[in-house]
């Protein structure tokens, strides 16, 4: 059979076409991301592979495979919320990716107190949950007290802290202008704005998106996902399309 001489050139042509939109796509509208951690334990486990809106929050370079300088500032900008599961580049390198719950706006004021935290002086008012949870922090499973928080705008969500409360008290973070101050929800567990050399406060520009619903979660203390005999146990179906809160 004989080819058609520009068969070739109309598929490469196709792949190009395909992956312009992909990036399109992923830049402008909506990104997978797969959670490694337990920092954000018990809303996100490890295995959770999620979906992040980039549009929420308008864009800025770091909207873009690779944050190539097409953008000096962030455009179309539209402030997050408080209690918003973001994921943003952090400060120290620009590169690295986290995912972390809003908590600071510009100009408030952050502090923990007897392990209570406080915002702009008022603390947040928790409720301890009696459930038994199996909660990771690496590779360990950690004794912890969870709790419903409940911030000034009325949001809701569910933390965790060691039952030892070993983050006891902190200075007074005072969120800069254009930044935001992020905490992990496995409270004893997370690198996030707490510590300033390596997280910190971070810029508007530094949001990537809004995580807004697991698409797929599985367990890999169970098994690779490779491992279809044991798909049964390791993929967490409960959790699939759950909305992120």
């Amino acid at each position: 059979m004989k080819l058609d001489k520009n068969f070739f050139s109309e598929n490469i042509k196709t792949l190009l076409y395909a992956l312009i939109i992909a990036i399109v796509i992923r830049s402008l509208l909506i990104q997978p991301f797969y959670i490694p951690s337990s920092s954000m334990e018990p809303t996100l486990l490890v295995g959770d592979r999620l979906f992040v809106t980039k549009y929420s929050y308008g864009y800025s370079k770091h909207s873009f495979p690779f944050s190539p300088p097409i953008l000096n500032k962030r455009i179309l900008f539209n402030s997050p919320e408080r209690g918003d599961v973001v994921v943003f580049k952090t400060p120290a390198d620009n590169r690295t990716d986290y995912i972390k719950r809003l908590i600071g706006l510009p100009g408030d004021k952050i502090q923990f107190i007897d392990s209570n935290l406080y915002l702009n002086s008022s603390e947040i008012l928790k409720s301890r949950i009696l459930i038994k949870n199996k909660i990771y922090c690496g590779n360990k499973v950690i004794d912890v007290y969870k709790f419903e928080e409940i911030l000034p705008s009325g949001k809701k969500f569910h933390t965790v802290y060691l039952k030892d409360y070993t983050y006891q008290n902190s200075d007074v973070f005072i969120v800069p202008e254009d930044h935001y101050f992020f905490l992990g929800d496995n409270r004893d567990c997370s690198k996030d704005s707490r510590y300033l050399t390596s997280v910190g406060y971070v810029h508007k520009d530094n949001l990537v998106g809004k995580a807004q619903f697991i698409f797929f979660s599985s367990d890999r203390n169970i098994g690779s996902i490779f491992a279809f005999w044991k798909w049964h146990k390791s993929i967490r179906f409960n959790r699939t399309f759950d909305k992120i809160n």
